[in-house]
């Protein structure tokens, strides 16, 4: 089998406000949608749930605002992640701590969107 992860979902509660957080401190790209948007990082993307916006079908308990926790990869060492966050006001919650990712064994530190999910950055190069 050759599967990948094509894209996930997470709730948020202001559109702006979460839309120019991942722009800006992720480099997402938005990706307009009838009511929102999704948030496109290469060949992976977050489709976005929220205010005014109804999808079916969805999870038995649907993701709520500030419940997700993802990881992103930082190409990089993650100096470089904790210098970017703090150049864009973003508050290091942890780390660096090692993890182990997709790749392997890495390091990373965790931080959050606005509605308080749990966001990482991992880097591999040590």
């Amino acid at each position: 089998m050759d599967i990948t992860l094509d894209h996930c979902v997470i709730h948020v509660s202001d559109w702006e406000r979460s839309g120019e957080f991942y722009a800006r401190v992720l480099g997402a790209e938005i990706v307009p949608d009838k009511v929102g948007f999704g948030l496109r990082f290469g060949e992976q993307q977050l489709n976005c749930h929220g205010p005014g916006k109804t999808v079916e079908p969805v999870a038995k308990l649907p993701v709520m605002p500030g419940n997700s926790d993802l990881c992103f990869r930082w190409r990089g060492v993650i100096d470089g992640a904790i210098e970017h966050l703090k150049a864009q006001g973003v508050t290091v919650e942890m780390g660096p701590v090692p993890r182990i990712g997709a790749l392997g064994r890495g390091l990373s530190v965790y931080f959050r969107d606005p509605d308080g999910s749990l966001l990482e950055f991992i880097s591999y190069d040590v």
